[in-house]
């Protein structure tokens, strides 16, 4: 096997690996929205983009957002592949069409979406994040 090959199947299984849902900063945000009461459900497929949380009772969704897969711009913890740019160019552009589009859709049918990035979860910041988060979700009144 040459060193390209085994490359390949060493990037492979690292990518197999990437989870979709319950992630490490998704527990960390729905553990927290517990804790202070609120009662939620977690990627209801039957909204755009399967919110990681979604809160009726306030009409709000949540999603919570890997800064490498959603391309956080800005972000220094975000760092762009060196091999493939072609390829890597394209998927994060597609996953950031694929957010607005999300976004737009559910907003017209009348839904609040908060965006929770990994990088706001680091432990320096993660409390003051999780308390703007819970007062930006609490801020209006109730839906009955």
């Amino acid at each position: 096997m040459t060193h390209d090959e085994r490359s390949k199947e060493v990037v492979s299984y690292v990518m197999s690996r990437n989870k979709g849902r319950d992630t490490k900063p998704e527990i960390i945000v729905r553990k927290c929205l517990f804790s202070r009461g609120l009662r939620f459900r977690k990627n209801d497929r039957r909204y755009p983009g399967q919110p990681d949380v979604v809160l009726p009772k306030y009409h709000t969704v949540v999603f919570v957002h890997g800064c490498f897969w959603h391309h956080h711009e800005g972000c220094p913890h975000f760092t762009m592949p060196k091999v493939k740019l072609d390829f890597w160019e394209a998927k994060f552009n597609r996953n950031k069409q694929r957010d607005i589009l999300n976004t737009e859709k559910l907003e017209s049918l009348g839904w609040r979406v908060i965006v929770v990035w990994e990088c706001e979860l680091r432990k320096s910041v993660r409390d003051k994040r999780l308390k703007e988060l819970y007062t930006e979700i609490t801020s209006i009144s109730p839906q009955k």
